[in-house]
């Protein structure tokens, strides 16, 4: 078990001085951003604060800076289901239109005793590399861009629970409290077809992308779990998309099941975007056994 964990920590920090190597090698990037993306080709902000759909990142990069240049956003998504709901806030920088850094935190709590005891929070810092293709300018192509990516996060403990005994996930079967997701992503854009296309392939432990910590008494094991995107383009300002996320199961409290959603985005300006979806993330089972299916918004800011 250490080895493994050993293992898990040298490839984060691997991956972490890829990505603090393309940095430097961006350094030559202007100082103000530039604005020089097309509308929309850095997606909105994904749940767990990177460029991307809703449920799954995707292989662009955050903001409006070209190759020469820098782009950032923040965003707010809020998540209501019949018996929770999910707060993200968070801020992406993108730089050279190759690296991507974010940092978003997450509230998760329940609506109506004695599920409105549960408040947990957690924080997520995400690095994004872009590696091969571009989705954009190589049309003639059939190589989507390539993007590894990798997400720390941690579990700040549970609130409300008290009375029962339970302050932290571990106490609910899982076996940490932190820990870190890998993913590669393919992202495609077909103009002519006015179409996104978009493959995700993640390594994770993670319980309900982290809101329940890490491994549990099911499983405790590093698993691939594939996530899924399509968009269609119905005007340059307005896209119409679904996305599928599969996810373990490793906790017996906890029936996990996949997530999925259609949404709608729509981009006024490069510097304000909007999202609404209807989203189904299966049973959180903690104290409830009932699948939970609701609204999805969220609103993004940059340039």
């Amino acid at each position: 078990m250490r080895d493994r964990r050993v293992d898990q920590k040298l490839a984060a920090r691997a991956l972490l001085c890829c990505c603090l190597l393309a940095a430097a090698a961006s350094a030559q990037a202007q100082s103000k951003p530039d604005m020089g993306k097309f509308l929309a080709t850095g997606g909105v902000s994904q749940l767990e604060g990177a460029g991307g759909g809703g449920l799954t990142p995707w292989a662009l990069i955050s903001g409006y800076g070209t190759r020469d240049s820098w782009g950032g956003n923040v965003h707010y998504t809020y998540v209501d289901t019949q018996d929770y709901s999910l707060g993200t806030y968070g801020v992406a920088v993108g730089v050279a239109d190759r690296l991507e850094l974010s940092l978003a935190q997450q509230e998760f709590k329940g609506h109506l005793a004695p599920l409105n005891l549960l408040r947990t929070k957690q924080d997520i810092l995400g690095l994004k590399l872009k590696v091969a293709g571009d989705a954009v300018y190589e049309q003639d192509r059939w190589l989507p861009q390539l993007a590894i990516g990798i997400q720390y996060k941690r579990n700040k403990g549970i609130a409300g629970l008290g009375a029962l005994g339970v302050s932290n996930v571990k106490q609910l079967g899982a076996k940490d409290d932190a820990g870190y997701d890998y993913y590669v992503a393919a992202t495609k854009i077909l103009f002519e077809q006015s179409l996104l296309l978009n493959g995700t392939l993640r390594a994770t432990r993670a319980n309900q992308m982290g809101i329940l910590g890490f491994g549990g008494d099911k499983g405790d094991s590093v698993r691939l779990m594939p996530e899924v995107s399509a968009a269609y383009l119905i005007n340059r300002k307005l896209a119409v998309g679904a996305e599928y996320r599969r996810k373990p199961h490793n906790l017996g409290v906890d029936n996990e099941k996949a997530y999925y959603d259609v949404f709608l985005a729509w981009f006024p300006s490069k510097n304000f975007s909007v999202t609404g979806a209807y989203a189904e993330l299966g049973d959180i089972t903690v104290f409830n056994p009932t699948k939970q299916h609701g609204w999805y918004l969220s609103l993004q800011a940059g340039f």
